[in-house]
């Protein structure tokens, strides 16, 4: 499968919460990090998703805010996934920063370059990426 989304994240089914519109999916990434996903309940029916099922993830770069001070902050955000800063590549206007999770997945943020200055980021720098669960996007193989 070849997909212009930055974030790909192959993973199993954990839970399922299907409601009256929307379903609530987590998917284990493995090594400890989860996923929650937030997709139609039509969606959910139609990809055949249960506990167990073997999942993609797609998640865009311009998608993942980057979090570095949680000092007193709670978000809405269902994924808030914490690691250290593996990598800047700094843009004209945009950078991508990369952070590396405990698990061994990585999550690449397309953030803008102000941010990634006032934000200190830098390799071995911690932070979070924070991702809204619906902007999660689900796939299955055939």
């Amino acid at each position: 499968m070849k997909v212009s989304a930055r974030n790909v994240f192959s993973g199993t089914v954990s839970a399922y919460r299907p409601g009256n519109v929307n379903a609530e999916v987590e998917v284990d990434l493995g090594g400890g990090e989860r996923l929650v996903a937030v997709i139609t309940l039509d969606s959910a029916e139609s990809l055949g998703i249960a506990p167990g099922k073997s999942v993609v993830a797609l998640v865009k770069a311009p998608w993942v805010m980057v979090l570095t001070d949680e000092t007193g902050v709670r978000l809405s955000a269902r994924n808030c996934l914490r690691g250290t800063v593996d990598s800047v590549t700094p843009g004209s206007v945009n950078g991508e920063v990369v952070i590396a999770l405990p698990g061994g997945a990585k999550v690449a943020a397309v953030i803008t370059r102000e941010a990634i200055a006032d934000l200190g980021l830098k390799p071995g720098a911690p932070a979070t990426a924070v991702i809204k669960a619906s902007h999660v996007v689900l796939g299955v193989t055939t």
